[in-house]
């Protein structure tokens, strides 16, 4: 197959540090590239990544104005879409491309939604027709009534480069972006409680994250808090696996948690809140422990220490490599072209945990 791959143009393909969407743009057109298939990518002009992309791109749009954001969003799209003349299936990954795609008919055309179904989303996904929609969670599908999805292919990740950590670092970790919903205050006072020193990494470029950072979370830090700023790839993954855990206090129903399969590829058990997608990732009592409350979750973080390594590095072999998700968009694609999938059909369920 030859198969165009729309990426956001927020940043590149893939991102130099924080960026999970564009992570997961970049391992599924290595993917497929690996697996015998052509592919070409409308990414951002900075993009790296080593398969052919189309011409005449631009640079990332982070941090650009409302008005310009839009009108380069709007831009980015047209572009990526006009050099898909020749392809067999076109997937998109951002929100607003599957309209413009729509106006298409000479290829099949999927969309993946990377964030939440929200209330303002959802009658824009219903009214798609002929575009077969991707769930990244059982979680997120279930929060999407009426919405057509064709699957649900949860993400992977290249766990063959994460090297698994001892774990002997004396410390947890946090790893995110300065958000509330992120919940890194809680992950300081769950630390505290549990009398567990935390390092904690994390993007803090927006305005908004600047703001939250300086009133709800360095507050909080002290010689046993330590915030270490925003890390590359390897310093990130330096970071779990000398973690005895990965404290991740979610605090909204998020599709999906990289980070968290990241932690698990790295040996490092998980300590959260059950939300949104985190009981499809973490095992209770065996990967990490998932509860609510600030004692329950710091007598969550003691008891982690005594989880085995090796059950965490298994549960990412087995259920969240690159390989596993690249293979069920593989049967998508391949199941739309030979008409045996309708844009709208049978799901393709993922593993709940």
């Amino acid at each position: 197959m030859r198969i165009g791959l729309i990426a956001p143009p927020w940043l590149p393909v893939p991102p130099p540090a924080y960026g999970g969407t564009e992570a997961i743009v970049d391992l599924l057109a290595r993917g497929l590239v690996h697996a015998g298939h052509e592919v070409v990518l409308a990414a951002t002009a900075d993009s790296t990544c080593p398969v052919p992309r189309v011409p005449g791109m631009y640079p990332a749009l982070e941090g650009a104005t409302m008005c310009g954001a839009s009108l380069g969003e709007l831009r980015h799209i047209v572009t990526g879409y006009a050099a898909m003349a020749t392809v067999d299936v076109i997937h998109d990954h951002t929100v607003g491309g599957p309209l413009y795609g729509c106006l298409r008919r000479d290829a099949p055309l999927v969309t993946t939604n990377h964030g939440p179904f929200e209330t303002s989303l959802l009658s824009f996904y219903r009214s798609f027709r002929d575009v077969a929609v991707v769930a990244i969670s059982q979680h997120q599908a279930a929060m999407a009534p009426q919405v057509p999805i064709a699957a649900v292919i949860h993400h992977g990740i290249d766990v063959g480069a994460v090297p698994v950590g001892r774990g002997d670092g004396g410390y947890a970790a946090f790893l995110g972006r300065m958000s509330p919903v992120k919940g890194p205050r809680q992950a300081a006072l769950i630390a505290r409680a549990a009398g567990v020193p935390l390092r904690m990494a994390a993007k803090v470029r927006e305005p908004a994250e600047r703001a939250y950072y300086e009133a709800a979370v360095k507050p909080l830090l002290c010689s046993d808090v330590e915030y270490v700023g925003e890390l590359g790839p390897r310093e990130k993954l330096e970071l779990l696996g000398g973690a005895v855990a990965l404290v991740n206090p979610l605090q909204w129903d998020e599709p999906f948690g990289l980070v968290m399969v990241e932690s698990l590829a790295a040996g490092t058990p998980v300590v959260g809140t059950q939300a949104g997608s985190a009981p499809e990732i973490v095992d209770d009592g065996t990967t990490g422990y998932l509860r609510h409350g600030l004692r329950p979750l710091a007598d969550a973080l003691l008891a982690a220490t005594a989880l085995r390594r090796g059950a965490c590095r298994a549960a990412a072999v087995e259920r969240f490599t690159a390989e596993r998700m690249v293979a069920e968009h593989i049967r998508l694609y391949t199941d739309l072209l030979g008409g045996l999938a309708e844009p709208a059909g049978v799901v393709h369920a993922a593993r709940a945990g």
